[in-house]
């Protein structure tokens, strides 16, 4: 495909909206600097219209965003949960829930959780059974987990050991409150 240049007039609109962005990386954008557009007499048009000046966009607010969940708590945590030398602070069971009830059940523990300053918790859903569509909970727990209401509360989770459930259950690490 052949590539197509822009005309005087769309550089001149094109220049007037880049002046207005705030470079991500100011380091990086400062050395790519691109070179003015030189109007050729037959693109230009014969009273052109200033363009207006755009009112400056107002500073945003720099919004404090944790780090979502990671999803795996780290081997050796694991493993000193496993053997007991790492206490679990709490437990919830969402067997025999509906998706509905399990994921209120499930935000109000952590939330309740967090609130205790609990480090460690574990999160029940069950393996599931027969067929297609089974284990939904098993499925939508960890979605939940990292999801917006709960990001603020939890660092990361993992399955837990065949003692405490293994597949069907969650090691659910919390952040700590200072």
């Amino acid at each position: 495909m052949k590539k197509r240049t822009l005309s005087a007039r769309e550089r001149a609109l094109w220049d007037l909206v880049a002046r207005t962005v705030k470079p991500l990386k100011p380091e990086k954008a400062a050395k790519e600097v691109v070179p003015p557009a030189v109007p050729t007499a037959d693109a230009a048009p014969e009273n052109p219209a200033p363009a207006p000046t755009p009112p400056a966009p107002p500073a945003a607010k720099p919004i404090k965003r944790l780090p979502p969940p990671t999803g795996d708590i780290d081997r050796k945590t694991r493993r000193k949960l496993a053997r007991g030398s790492v206490r679990i602070d709490g437990r919830i069971d969402l067997h025999g829930m509906t998706q509905e009830e399990a994921h209120r059940a499930l935000a109000g523990f952590i939330e309740r959780s967090a609130a205790r300053r609990h480090k460690v918790v574990l999160v029940i859903t069950g393996k599931g059974s027969g067929g297609e569509g089974r284990g939904i909970l098993r499925k939508s727990v960890p979605h939940w987990l990292t999801g917006r209401e709960l990001t603020p509360h939890v660092v990361s989770f993992g399955p837990a050991h065949p003692n405490h459930g293994g597949d069907g259950a969650l090691y659910v690490r919390l952040r700590s409150r200072g």
